[in-house]
């Protein structure tokens, strides 16, 4: 039986546009010419070595008629723009539901090895905290001295309070468990009170005392900033849910980019790590994208990798993309475009260990490498798009 044609697809859907980008990468040679044929649930190219069939997921359904601009792009191969329709949420998933969530008994878990951190506390109030820099806009608001000075914003027992990339717990002995530890950090316990008690030194990271990861910084004795990118938050009843922890961290940031660009209407991001520095530039361009990568070397392929988690089998379900622009600021480059940035008020930034920022890094160069090359760049930005968990 003849092989199956190599033939490399790409296909870009934009939901509110109801338009799609079909790439179809140059064959091996001696594989022309070739037959392509499109149909609302499938494409199939085929060649004088055989043929290749891309079942696209149930979500998403092209309209044929509409083909147009088909067009030969050096390296690429062939460029079609034709209707699409996908029928897929754009909502991506809240690591907290706070309607559902609160009052319930939750876990707290390690993201990278499952280590129990939190155990059973009960959450009567999850709360969403102000902007980081809501504190200089105090003066704008009141005409009589800032009455929030020296005042922090602190959890209670059975509080969760929501920064854009943290959460706040308050320390509880008969909740913390023996997992992290947080170096260096003295650890007393009060024998009046049924409490730890911190004596913070210089360097109060919290750390995953199983894996070694940081999973978050002591703000003072009884509260914990635990960072949204090294935690998993779950109702008590349920088990530590395995995520690869590439696909980990693009949902959640890109759950932070779509809903801070919807909330304060920006656009561009500072990624900077823990230690102070900026790590990564971003610039979200859309959120309602949906990019689909076939394998492009068996002969049915329904398996597309850049946004399912490869050890489901059999899911051939569609999920959500932002697309991004981004510069690595990492030894010393684009110095002068990150002051730049730094000193624009329209730039917001986010805070992560300065580890996950490199991770990060990494992933954007990796779905950077899978888009055609006329799509990896744009003026002097690298492009990358970052999958988000759907609904």
């Amino acid at each position: 039986m003849a092989a199956a044609a190599e033939t490399r697809v790409f296909l870009e859907v934009r939901r509110r546009l109801q338009s799609a980008l079909l790439i179809l990468g140059e064959p091996k040679e001696g594989s022309m010419p070739m037959d392509i044929s499109i149909t609302p649930s499938s494409l199939q190219m085929k060649t004088a070595e055989g043929c290749t069939e891309i079942c696209l997921p149930a979500e998403v359904r092209l309209v044929p008629s509409s083909s147009r601009g088909l067009q030969y792009v050096a390296g690429d191969g062939l460029h079609l723009r034709l209707q699409a329709r996908a029928d897929f949420s754009t909502k991506l998933t809240s690591m907290f539901n706070q309607s559902s969530q609160a009052q319930d008994c939750c876990t707290f878990y390690c993201q990278s090895c499952g280590e129990v951190l939190i155990r059973d506390r009960k959450l009567l109030r999850v709360l969403p905290l102000p902007a980081e820099n809501w504190g200089a806009l105090v003066g704008e608001w009141c005409c009589h001295p800032d009455p929030f000075a020296n005042k922090p914003l602190h959890p209670r027992e059975n509080d969760c309070f929501i920064g854009d990339s943290f959460f706040l717990v308050n320390l509880r002995s008969d909740m913390w468990q023996p997992g992290p530890r947080v170096a260096p950090v003295e650890t007393h316990c009060l024998s009046s009170e049924n409490h730890f008690k911190l004596k913070p030194k210089a360097n109060t990271n919290v750390i995953c005392k199983r894996c070694k990861v940081m999973l978050g910084e002591t703000v003072s004795s009884e509260t914990i900033k635990f960072y949204i990118t090294e935690m998993i938050i779950q109702p008590s009843e349920r088990k530590f849910p395995i995520i690869p922890r590439s696909q980990f961290v693009q949902s959640i940031i890109a759950q932070c980019l779509v809903e801070l660009s919807s909330a304060r209407s920006t656009f561009r991001f500072s990624i900077q790590g823990h230690d102070g520095k900026a790590y990564i530039l971003l610039w979200l361009l859309n959120s309602d994208s949906l990019v689909i990568e076939s394998l492009g070397s068996s002969r049915s392929v329904k398996k597309f990798p850049l946004l399912e988690d490869i050890s489901k089998a059999d899911s051939s379900s569609a999920g959500n993309a932002v697309k991004v622009l981004y510069q690595p600021c990492i030894k010393s480059r684009n110095e002068k475009l990150a002051s730049s940035w730094e000193s624009d008020i329209s730039v917001h930034s986010l805070t992560l260990p300065s580890a996950t920022c490199l991770e990060l890094l990494l992933i954007l160069s990796s779905n950077n490498a899978m888009l055609p090359p006329s799509l990896r760049c744009m003026n002097s930005f690298q492009t990358a798009t970052v999958a988000g968990k759907t609904n």
